[in-house]
């Protein structure tokens, strides 16, 4: 078939049933014919298609009985940056013969916005109305980029470094939804060639730190080289994120970087040492990636010029030392022909309060007059719901002098274990809408994948808050069409009632997307952070509660946060969330990608056990119920410690597959610290039972009751009583209930050690 491009490959053998509601839908693309520089990304994607649903016209296979879209791509220079035009030869498939081939045309400027084509027709292969007449603008569309740069930050220094297998799945599913920049945030998983030589200059001694110490895990320069390889292959650009001044704690922390250090965290700004290693830093960063854009963070530097700064230097604002110190940092990525960007909450005296409050304009003379001019800022607000406050913060940064500032929204993954997607849907809203609004000068922004407190996260569980912010990237809209959205995402059920010549097959159709999942259920998952009622988001909500790792952790004999929850049914509540995601699980048909919602589930599964335990033995110990007490050792205690096991277990395996060993360590340490507490409080509970129900002690209480009824009974025995059950518990955060975001180290024990 001819076609003003020219002549159109062959497809495949056999006939094109377009019409038939039976088939399948196949994605054939003739990849030698196609651009050169799309023809590697392609065939990345055709290999890793979660539904083999894209093949190439070079393997002869008979497709009778599937309905094939032959898909051309072409670069047309014509079209602005950003731009993506996708249409048909047919308007409907009404006008498709029998034995015709279906023929879908690509135009784009760019590499990533052919993948998203791609992603698109993947969203539109299992729509119902792609086999109807109606196909319309499912096949017929044209879209346009809003930002130049849109992209994703993957933090790989709390515990987890990705495997690169990881990296490329991430990859693939970002080009697929037209996503264009990817960095990893690594303050010091990678590494040099050679060894870093510091120099102290109190001692007048080198020390040699080999490849940051005691950093294991790391990423090779080779491996670094490799994602961006792959990354490059899909229109995808890579960015070195690094740190410059704080968050060096991991590097700080080893005698060898004493003579760097202002504080346990903080960088030692104004020594020449400091610059020798930061060169360094730089160097290894970004000498791996075709970008020479860096970013150098600086971000929460806090106390920079307190410790032996001041010691060695006098005191000095610490503005002042903050923009000296940039603008160090600066000569040398200028020397090195280097695009720098920090984050820009470092020019608001280093206090987080400062940078969200609303009235609080940064643009003092000092700042505007001491930030050297090619450096661009990264405004960063992962905690407001309402487009207007992030409109305010973008104008204060064109008042600094950044007539064009970054914006970075978040996909809260942080210290928890199941992204918050509803409240990130809210936030990624508030700060793109503002982000796209042409009077603040926003041509680049990503979203953040943070891990912090371990990298307990399945950051798979973010795949939907990608979509979400991509599709938001490609409409001028204040909100993304949700319908395509799920399609886009992944399997969606889908009613063929509109399709009214369909009606004679009584299904419901899947479509499958991008990523194979089921949307509403991987939504559904973040209620292991909700309450009972739901947690209700509202402009005045600034973040998410992580109600499900708090639980986790808390002690389980001493429990002493349950009075926050006592009047929930936190049990059934539980309960449900598992048996409806293990049920999604075992439903093969919607998708491999669902096996992923293991890890709610079982948290689920452990936590319906968990909650209300310590509330029900210690019912049972005050009314010396020891038959009670017995049953639920045996029965509800038990089968926690088995469920806890198997949360272990899997998410293990699942860390293995997902990440590089190290770092494994840390939470294998928590998971080692329940199982210890779980089974010291059966011991106690068993012991304080045989104690109470044996004959002889039976008659010691007698006797003993007779002689002295004040005294202490059981004083030469330590399982007469349960001291962690006699203690009564109050409630203390009042007025949160469960509405509170704790880390582990808090609930693990309210005693502090040291």
């Amino acid at each position: 078939m001819a076609s003003k491009y020219g002549m159109i490959s062959s497809g495949a053998m056999g006939t094109n049933n377009c019409r038939d509601p039976s088939s399948n839908i196949l994605i054939e693309i003739d990849i030698p014919a196609a651009p050169a520089e799309l023809q590697d990304g392609l065939a990345k994607i055709m290999k890793h298609a979660p539904h083999k649903n894209i093949v190439s016209n070079s393997v002869m296979q008979d497709y009778s009985n599937e309905c094939t879209w032959i898909t051309s791509f072409i670069r047309d220079p014509d079209l602005r940056s950003g731009d993506l035009v996708v249409f048909t030869d047919y308007p409907t498939f009404k006008d498709v013969r029998m034995g015709d081939k279906f023929q879908i045309y690509v135009r784009y400027k760019r590499k990533v916005e052919a993948f998203r084509a791609l992603g698109c027709l993947l969203s539109a292969a299992r729509d119902m109305r792609a086999l109807s007449d109606e196909c319309g603008d499912l096949l017929n569309f044209s879209e346009q980029s809003q930002f130049d740069t849109q992209g994703v930050m993957i933090d790989c220094s709390r515990n987890g470094v990705l495997r690169l297998e990881s990296i490329y799945f991430l990859l693939r599913n970002m080009a697929l939804m037209g996503l264009n920049m990817l960095q990893l945030y690594t303050e010091d998983t990678y590494e040099d060639e050679k060894e870093i030589e510091t120099r102290d200059p109190e001692k007048k001694e080198s020390h040699v730190a080999n490849r940051f110490f005691l950093s294991l895990g790391k990423y090779t320069r080779r491996e670094l080289s490799l994602i961006d390889d792959y990354a490059f292959d899909l229109g995808i650009e890579v960015i070195p994120c690094i740190q410059t001044l704080g968050h060096l704690g991991q590097i700080l922390q080893w005698p060898q970087y004493a003579h760097l250090r202002d504080n346990t965290e903080v960088l030692l700004a104004g020594s020449e040492a400091t610059y020798e290693f930061i060169e360094k830093l730089i160097q290894a960063a970004a000498g791996s990636f075709r970008s020479n854009r860096i970013h150098l963070g600086m971000d929460e530097a806090y106390g920079v010029g307190e410790g032996r700064y001041r010691q060695l230097f006098g005191y000095k604002e610490p503005t002042e030392i903050f923009v000296n110190h940039l603008q160090r940092v600066n000569e040398i990525c200028t020397r090195l022909g280097l695009q720098p960007m920090i984050w820009s909450d470092t020019s608001q005296n280093n206090t987080l309060q400062g940078y969200y409050d609303e009235k609080s304009n940064p643009a003092t003379t000092g700042l505007v007059e001491g930030i050297p001019a090619n450096i661009e800022l990264v405004f960063w607000d992962y905690y407001h719901t309402s487009s207007d406050i992030y409109a305010q913060k973008l104008q204060q940064h064109r008042d600094l002098g950044c007539q064009q500032p970054w914006v970075a929204c978040g996909a809260w993954t942080w210290s928890r274990f199941w992204t918050a997607l509803p409240f990130t849907f809210e936030s990624v809203r508030a700060s793109t809408v503002a982000a796209k609004d042409r009077a603040y000068g926003v041509r680049n922004s990503f979203i953040t994948i943070w891990g912090d407190e371990g990298n307990e996260c399945d950051i798979y569980s973010s795949l939907p808050a990608l979509c979400y912010y991509a599709q938001h990237g490609y409409t001028d809209q204040e909100e993304v069409d949700i319908s395509l959205l799920k399609r886009a995402f992944g399997k969606v059920k889908i009613s063929s009632v509109f399709c009214s010549w369909l009606l004679m097959f009584d299904f419901l159709f899947l479509a499958e997307g991008i990523c194979g999942a089921s949307f509403d259920d991987w939504i559904f998952a973040s209620k292991i952070d909700d309450s009972p009622g739901g947690t209700p988001i509202t402009p005045q909500t600034h973040f998410t509660p992580n109600l499900s790792k708090w639980l986790l952790w808390e002690d389980p004999f001493l429990s002493f946060l349950s009075p926050q929850y006592a009047d929930e049914d936190l049990e059934t509540h539980y309960g449900s969330i598992a048996t409806h995601l293990f049920g999604i699980i075992e439903n093969k048909t919607l998708g491999t990608l669902n096996e992923r919602l293991e890890l709610p589930a079982r948290i689920a599964s452990v936590l319906s056990l968990k909650c209300h335990l310590r509330q029900r033995l210690v019912e049972a110990y005050r009314n010396q119920q020891y038959e009670r007490l017995y049953d639920l050792a045996q029965g509800r205690l038990s089968r926690l410690r088995e469920e806890v096991d198997r949360l272990w277990r899997y998410h293990r395996d699942l860390w293995m597959r997902m990440y590089k060993p190290f770092g494994w360590e840390v939470l294998e340490l928590r998971y080692g610290g329940l199982r210890s507490r779980l089974e010291t409080m059966y011991d106690t509970i068993m012991a304080h039972v045989e104690c109470r129900t044996s004959q002889k002690d039976q008659e010691m209480v007698q006797d003993r009751e007779e002689e002295e009824e004040d005294e202490e009974v059981g004083e030469g025995n330590i399982h007469w009583t349960i001291p962690e059950l006699e203690t009564d518990l109050e409630c203390i955060y009042y007025g949160s209930r469960t509405n509170m975001l704790l880390d582990h180290a808090r609930v693990i024990s309210p005693s502090r050690p040291g």
